[in-house]
């Protein structure tokens, strides 16, 4: 399993907040300048193809950070869908990983990232690499518990069945923490036909995962179901 680093781009330019609205699920108009939020491009399916940490410097100026493995195939897709929008995007290069709460910040100091990846699994920060795109739904994930996703937003990548599933269905499956005795399982590992990891950790004398799962499929497998903090402890599903 290659190490996890992260790689930032600037996008720069006075089509870019327009550009980026119909792409990623955060509604970016609104977004406050300054803050990180994690947010995904989706795919026409609806299911995250890559994750990204969004930061609006101003509406012209914005920071993005992807896993390193994406970070390739991420920028080909802002060029490929860009290609007739005033802006540029550069890539500015490694940077590092912080909790606050339950987002993370990026700076270029550098950081443990087996502590940012114990302290994000804790805090439900999932995060999406090259192993697991097109996957998993961001309400899934929990993302708009998170302010990643906003339902009220015009038209972007996706966007028919992320609102459908919300507005007219309710998930089957969503993102739990547990710890367990064992060896880490890898990203996308199915843990039964119900429990797949999303992101997994060596963790004391076991590990720590975030995964994808029916809560009835948690009680089969030998495992502690543990809290996420409050603001992603609720129901996934819209409120009726």
């Amino acid at each position: 399993m290659s190490q996890l680093a992260f790689t930032a781009f600037s996008l720069n330019g006075v089509d870019a907040q327009k550009f980026l609205q119909g792409q990623v699920t955060i509604h970016v108009e609104r977004l406050s300048e300054n803050e990180s939020r994690y947010t995904a491009i989706c795919d026409l399916k609806g299911r995250i193809h890559f994750g990204l940490w969004i930061k609006k410097l101003n509406p012209e100026s914005f920071e993005l950070v992807t896993v390193q493995d994406q970070a390739e195939e991420f920028s080909k897709h802002i060029k490929k869908f860009g290609a007739f929008s005033k802006m540029k995007l550069d890539e500015i290069g490694s940077v590092y990983p912080t909790v606050v709460g339950i987002q993370t910040e990026f700076s270029s100091t550098e950081t443990d990232i087996h502590i940012w990846q114990v302290q994000a699994i804790q805090s439900g920060q999932a995060w999406i690499t090259h192993t697991t795109e097109h996957l998993f739904q961001p309400q899934e994930l929990r993302l708009h518990q998170r302010d990643g996703v906003h339902f009220d937003k015009g038209c972007y990548l996706g966007q028919e069945i992320v609102a459908r599933l919300w507005f007219k269905a309710k998930p089957k499956h969503w993102l739990h923490l547990i710890q367990a005795k064992d060896v880490a399982p890898a990203p996308a590992t199915q843990l039964n036909k119900d429990v797949e990891v999303v992101n997994s950790i060596a963790f004391e004398d076991g590990y720590l995962a975030l995964v994808i799962a029916k809560p009835a499929a948690l009680e089969q497998l030998s495992v502690a179901v543990l809290d996420l903090p409050e603001v992603l402890n609720g129901d996934v599903a819209r409120p009726s």
